[in-house]
């Protein structure tokens, strides 16, 4: 029998660490797991032969800690911050680190003993503000394997170090000295030049990318939290014919519970009294709401509309649709392979060679009895020439900018996954309701009758919805601004509403109701019925004085600026289908109203469905980017290569995507993706250059020829570019 466990990972500080815990984990025979870098937790299946003590001794002996998810823990750990040890550590090694940066960089401002004030700053930043790459360093080094962190812990600690021989043996201490700009390639022993900035800087700018890093981390969980924080709270249980209001937790399989107009409904579950109207579209995207009467079933946390409700719970706890939503959502996350990060994957190559260029350096130079000062500073030269000091800012700066130019278009883009993911989608799924549509029940047309007038018909029926609760009630008395007074109003559950208006029993709603109250249905107004309901709108008739006057269509209108936004899709080589919980119909009206072609229309789906989908189109081969806005869609934009949601939607939707765009114009999509392809090709360019001065380089240094003002100024140029090339991206349009 297989067997599945989470596993809360800690200590791992790249996507490297996720694949070699993975790894580590697969070799147990009967284990099959996948690490999710981002969420920081193991998805482990496994065999009746394996225990859970295996499982984490494994992962312990991968250099990193594994526990087993305490729930009872969740609330208290949700108010704490994760991140802000290492924004405290980032703003203290930032602080001291400025100064030190600039004393170096103007020989105007080095005054007697500069360098020694520089070694006061610059250690704590190398020792305490680096300690997180020391580490994971020293972990790296007992388990044979290498990463960035290798490069970063080495390099800053070399350069202090050589610091500190250069201060205290050599004759950098020397009061007066100064770094002066002699661009010269000459062999020197080193013992008169500090590299002090160069190590504080180096830490400063890479804390400051993991900063960010850790920021879209956290936010990854919160799809789940907030999924499970829709449902009630409490509940009205009846007990012994009384009601008695109980946490929702305590709610059991077959008890009956009282749901409110205005009320969360608390659980699954079949109605036993009442008739009202559900709103679903949080959970179906169904935008019409949905009438229940005996019998009928109902879903937990969806909002009653209408009447009183008493319902019996079929199902609690973990097996509710949207304990189920809250399981597809975290599936798709941790199925989702965390792309690898560009800088980590280039470093798998980089670093091995860089140390091994180093201390062939070192072997060669002593070697050839050129000195322990000179083999030393070659070598030394080696380690800080490679050390990423425009690595560090080739992501965040170009994320920073690229994100500050996306929120000031709407746009808010999660962190570099996302953007590797927008180059190569082809295919873009657009929810419905609420995406391409307003997702609001708007009054779209009036039918009278032979020789009435449609005004008329629409006064009425105004007046009479004008007292009424019920979505669509409130979608016909928004369209007169005056309503006539309405006496005797009454609501029929489940089939409309009735009131006298001018001394007239006006009654709006159903066919079936206005046959109740004697009101015959003309052949035209019946026509003009069936003629509403095959265009995908909601009817309801209006009659007065023994028969119906007209009809009123109400319906989910599609938004203004949606078949733009659908052209420039198309533009950007995507292709685009609609997804919706809705209607056949409704949503075939929908997409030749904004054009996208019959045969990518996907209606009448449930959320399972909508990842069910998602994941057939990957299937094939497509690669899939999901717009949605529903709670509903939140499985769907985790499981899509990319999920983009609108920020008009639910906190559920937002979290789980990659990207969210602020305004709920559909045309920012596009501006989204053009932006993100922009953005990760200035990250690659901005790779490209980093790693180039560096291998440039390098040769230079194994031959002992850089000197340090040299070695400074490929480094201050390298990190120039990289900014000056990131700063292109505020003039996107």
């Amino acid at each position: 029998m297989t067997t599945s466990v989470d596993l809360d990972i800690s200590g791992m500080t790249c996507a490297s660490c996720a694949n070699r815990i993975e790894r580590k984990l697969n070799k147990v025979p009967g284990v099959v797991a996948t690490v999710n870098y981002a969420t920081e937790r193991a998805r482990v299946s496994y065999d009746g032969a394996v225990t859970t003590d295996t499982l984490l001794a494994t992962v312990e002996a991968a250099g990193y800690s594994a526990r087993l998810p305490s729930p009872a823990a969740e609330p208290e750990t949700i108010a704490v911050d994760p991140t802000a040890a290492l924004r405290q550590r980032l703003l203290v090694s930032a602080v001291l680190t400025v100064p030190v940066v600039v004393l170096a960089m103007v020989p105007a401002w080095q005054f007697d003993y500069w360098q020694w004030l520089s070694l006061t700053l610059a250690a704590p930043v190398v020792v305490w503000g680096a300690w997180p790459f020391h580490r994971a360093a020293w972990t790296n080094l007992r388990h044979g394997t290498s990463t960035m962190d290798t490069l970063i812990s080495l390099g800053t600690l070399a350069a202090l170090g050589w610091s500190v021989y250069a201060l205290f043996w050599g004759t950098a201490g020397v009061p007066g000295m100064t770094h002066p700009f002699e661009l010269t390639i000459q062999r020197s022993d080193g013992s008169g030049n500090i590299y002090l900035e160069a190590a504080a800087g180096v830490t400063t700018f890479i804390l400051a990318g993991r900063y960010a890093e850790a920021r879209s981390k956290r936010q990854a969980g919160a799809a789940l939290r907030a999924l499970l924080e829709m449902g009630a709270r409490d509940v009205g249980v009846l007990r012994g014919g009384a009601e008695v209001r109980v946490p929702v937790e305590q709610l059991a399989v077959g008890d009956l519970f009282v749901v409110r107009p205005g009320e969360k409904v608390a659980t699954d579950g079949v109605v036993e009294e009442g008739a009202s109207a559900v709103d679903a579209s949080m959970l179906t995207g169904e935008s019409v709401p949905v009438e229940v009467g005996v019998g009928d079933q109902v879903v937990g946390a969806t909002v009653n509309a209408g009447g009183r409700l008493v319902v019996r719970a079929t199902r609690v706890g973990s097996d509710t649709q949207l304990a189920q939503m809250a399981r597809l959502v975290e599936d798709a996350q941790s199925g989702k392979a965390a792309a690898q990060r560009l800088a980590d994957r280039i470093s798998g190559v980089f670093v091995p060679v860089v140390l091994g260029l180093a201390a062939a350096t070192l072997g060669f130079w002593l070697g050839t009895g050129q000195g322990a000062g000179a083999a030393f500073t070659a070598a030394v030269a080696v380690l800080i020439i490679a050390c990423p000091c425009a690595l560090g800012l080739a992501t965040p700066t170009a994320l920073m900018v690229g994100t500050g130019r996306g929120a000031q278009l709407g746009i808010l883009i999660k962190g570099p996954e996302a953007l590797e993911q927008t180059r190569r989608v082809d295919t873009v799924v657009l929810d419905k309701t609420g995406t391409v549509t307003t997702g609001r029940m708007t009054l779209v047309d009036v039918v009278a009758g032979a020789g009435e007038s449609a005004d008329e018909v629409l006064r009425y029926a105004a007046a009479v919805e004008h007292a009424s609760e019920h979505p669509i009630a409130r979608a016909v008395a928004q369209r007169v601004d005056s309503p006539a007074a309405v006496t005797g109003f009454r609501g029929v559950e489940g089939l409309g509403a009735e009131g006298v208006v001018d001394g007239r029993a006006v009654v709006v709603g159903r066919p079936g109701l206005l046959a109740d109250r004697g009101l015959a249905l003309p052949d035209d107004v019946r026509r003009a019925l069936e003629a509403a309901q095959s265009t995908g709108g909601t009817a309801v008739a209006v009659g007065w004085d023994g028969r119906a006057r007209g009809v009123l269509v109400v319906a989910d209108t599609v938004k203004p600026t949606s078949a733009e936004a659908v052209r420039e899709l198309r533009s950007l080589g995507l292709r685009p289908v609609l997804l919706t919980g809705d209607h056949e119909a409704v949503a075939r009206r929908v997409a030749e109203e904004v054009g996208i072609a019959a045969d990518d229309v996907i209606a009448g789906v449930l959320p399972s469905d909508k990842v069910d989908t998602v994941k057939r189109l990957q299937d094939e081969g497509r690669v899939v980017a999901m717009v949605g806005d529903g709670v509903n869609d939140a499985a769907a934009l985790a499981q899509a290569d990319l999920g983009l949601a609108m920020g008009t939607g639910t906190d559920v939707a937002i979290e789980a995507s990659d990207l969210t765009l602020v305004r709920g114009d559909l045309r920012v999509a596009a501006d989204a993706i053009r932006l993100s392809r922009r953005t990760l090709g200035t990250i690659k360019g901005n790779l490209f250059w980093a790693f180039g001065y560096n291998v440039a380089a390098l040769p230079l240094a194994a031959a002992g020829l850089l000197n340090p003002m040299l070695a400074g100024a490929a480094m201050a140029l390298s990190s120039v570019f990289v900014v000056g090339n990131s700063l292109r991206l505020r003039g996107f349009r």
